[in-house]
């Protein structure tokens, strides 16, 4: 199993002073920190983010214009078209603005292309459908941004357009429309220009209105969902809107999410961002990658509990067929690969693969190998692809030097989709493995930690319940990832069948429990009375009326010392106090000094070379305090501030270690 790379912060954590005073326990305020909040008046408008927290919808360009082509269509009774997309923000967005509009009296259709026959965005077949069942203006939701041809074609036809989207406008004019409200249009100055499509649908209902009120008392819920499942960043306004939405959910759900939370096993857990995103949106989005769209809008929008159960058991079974298809896929992806370990772009072509399920399948493979993944998907000669990076591997610039070998292509940079003739296989692979080559990414860690906890009463139940105010997280808030170094492991025991691990460990005296999923003992390489880094979120586990903390271990591995050990013997004092676990003691300086005073004795001219010189059974860490401490009270000569190649010295007069501000710091820690 490859070893991933590890960034663990050295740095003392703060905890400003006017946090801790306005009530905030010390692990939530360092946390705040490093997020940029230190003063109290910026923790509270983060702790209370609600609707004051919205903006009006009218600052997004075009709004006016949107809002007064609506309002003649309401006057009139037009027959509307809403247009989405076949993912969760563009289903929600759809059963948003048609449930809205109907309940303004509009004959108001509901379309959503197919993944497979119509693909993404507006496309001139459905415009005939939509324009033969009598419908005079058309509301993309979305989508739409970039459809400049589809919109000349619409209104040759008499057929009026309203363009809501969300992604970027792209190069060249935008859509001809009666408005095109895009948050990312370059002339946009709304505050907030990371909406999700079901967001930017939402304003349109508000501005309509008058009013967020009842819109957001009837819709919070479709708002927070598809906001989530497009990976929205929810800081500020969107925070607020996913909040609101959370609220919904637990006390007022509508029938068709209410009973995806029961059929999925989620109506008795606590309910979170997350239950959304890994809970009920692949649910939802398995509909439109296997092509029944129809049962997620029916599901979204349905009165009848009945149906709503009905719907929400068949949205299940879509998802776990869709669970089994991507597993197929990514088993024969990986036979295909034939046990070798790729050292470029993974590039892989089926034409019995699913075209919905790729995607997903690709993304596995990309984190499997550490790689860029394609997997092509062919039906004849003609090939459609889903691409995932990694690392930073810029996909579309990568996509874009080999676009010779392509009939299209689109995406960004970690995401992409192209389109290739088989005949041109064998030239894209070579092209983009040369691009590989030519611009590999710098290795980037894997495990990015955002405290290092050297005092175990920072788990305590109260610190880490805290944490429980940053919710709901997600994009640009995520969950904040701590690190234990050098942690003895006490106790590893399988459990669920061999699945999982529990372990628990003990630091400076004090025991944590803590479970790691889908792992064992023996594929880390982990060992009862063996140091231990681990990588973590803590959380509050209920069990039978108790309550106590546990920690969620993301990453483990044997403890490696060396990136601490460096920065000790490299004089870099900021990060001394993560050391004080293994503060020398008068028997750990003895031994070290009847090293040194042997005749000739040199350090190594490297870490690596000074941690050989580590006598039998002690700490390397414990080794390299006592060196600079040795330096700092003058028995030690080194050249510069580094400790390499030092020897030792007779200083003029009797050192006192402990008078050192060195061992001062690591008592104090």
């Amino acid at each position: 199993m490859r070893e991933k790379i590890w960034k663990i912060p050295y740095e003392r954590p703060e905890a400003p002073e006017a946090l801790l005073r306005m009530g905030c326990p010390p692990l939530l305020a360092a946390v705040l920190k490093l997020r940029g909040v230190s003063l109290p008046e910026q923790a509270q408008r983060l702790f209370s983010a609600g609707p004051d927290s919205l903006n009006d919808p009218m600052l997004l360009k075009d709004m006016d214009l949107a809002v007064e082509r609506l309002h003649r269509a309401i006057n009139a009774g037009e027959t509307v078209a809403v247009y989405g997309d076949y993912d969760v923000d563009g289903i929600t967005s759809t059963c948003l603005l048609t449930d809205y509009l109907r309940s303004k009296g509009l004959r108001c259709i509901p379309y959503i292309p197919s993944r497979d026959n119509e693909g993404y965005g507006l496309n001139t077949a459905a415009i005939d459908t939509l324009h033969s069942r009598g419908v005079s203006l058309m509301i993309t939701v979305d989508c739409g941004i970039t459809a400049r041809e589809e919109a000349a074609y619409a209104r040759t036809l008499g057929m009026d357009l309203i363009i809501t989207d969300h992604h970027e406008c792209g190069g060249g004019p935008l859509p001809e429309a009666c408005a095109v409200v895009d948050p990312k249009r370059e002339d946009d100055t709304c505050p907030n220009a990371c909406l999700a499509g079901v967001g930017v649908a939402m304003k349109l209902a508000c501005a309509c209105e008058g009013g967020s009120e009842s819109i957001l008392a009837r819709y919070a819920d479709l708002v927070a969902v598809g906001t989530v499942a497009d990976v929205m960043p929810l800081v500020d306004e969107n925070r607020a809107l996913v909040q609101m939405g959370l609220d919904m959910l637990r006390e007022r759900p509508r029938l068709g999410l209410a009973a995806m939370l029961k059929e999925s096993g989620l109506d008795e857990k606590k309910l979170t961002a997350s239950s959304i995103g890994f809970g009920l949106a692949p649910r939802l989005n398995a509909a439109g990658r296997l092509g029944q769209t129809d049962v997620a809008l029916q599901l979204l929008m349905t009165e009848d509990p009945d149906e709503a159960a009905r719907l929400a058991a068949s949205l299940c079974e879509l998802n776990r067929k869709r669970q089994s298809i991507e597993t197929e896929i990514w088993q024969e992806a990986n036979a295909m690969l034939e046990g070798r370990e790729p050292d470029g772009p993974i590039v892989l072509c089926s034409d019995r693969w699913h075209q919905g399920v790729i995607g997903i399948a690709a993304s596995r493979l990309a984190e499997q190998y550490s790689l860029p993944a394609i997997m092509i998907c062919f039906h004849g000669e003609r090939g459609k692809g889903s691409c995932r990076s990694y690392g930073g591997f810029n996909l579309f610039d990568a996509l874009s030097a080999c676009a010779e070998h392509l009939t299209g292509f689109g995406g960004h940079a970690l995401a992409a989709g192209l389109n290739l003739r088989q005949d041109q296989l064998a030239d894209f692979r070579k092209a983009l493995a040369d691009y590989y080559r030519a611009n590999k990414p710098a290795p980037q860690p894997e495990v990015l930690c955002d405290l290092l906890i050297t005092d175990p009463a920072l788990m305590s139940l109260d610190n880490v319940a805290a944490l429980d105010r940053l919710e709901p997280y997600g994009s640009e808030n995520p969950r904040p990832v701590f690190c234990l170094s050098g942690a003895v492991v006490e106790a590893l025991t399988s459990v669920g069948g061999g699945r999982h691990l529990r372990l628990r460990v003990n630091l400076r005296g004090e025991s944590l429990e803590g479970i790691f999923f889908s792992h064992s003992a023996q594929e880390l390489g982990l060992r009862e009375g063996d140091p231990v880094d681990l990588a973590f979120t803590p959380q509050v586990n209920e069990f039978r009326g108790s309550r106590s903390v546990q920690l969620l271990v993301t990453a483990a591995r044997p403890h490696r010392p060396e990136a601490l050990c460096e920065a000790i013997l490299e004089g870099r004092k900021e990060t001394f106090w993560a050391a004080a676990p293994w503060c020398p003691q008068r028997a750990d300086f003895v031994r070290v000094w009847r090293l040194l005073e042997n005749p000739g004795f040199r350090l190594g001219n490297s870490c690596a070379d000074v941690l050989r010189q580590c006598p039998s059974g002690m700490r390397p860490e414990c080794f390299c305090l006592c060196l600079a401490v040795f330096r700092e009270a003058g028995l030690l000569r080194a050249e510069d501030e580094a400790l390499y190649g030092a020897c030792a010295a007779q200083p003029a007069v009797k050192a006192d270690l402990e008078a050192t501000g060195l061992l001062r710091l690591l008592h104090s820690c």
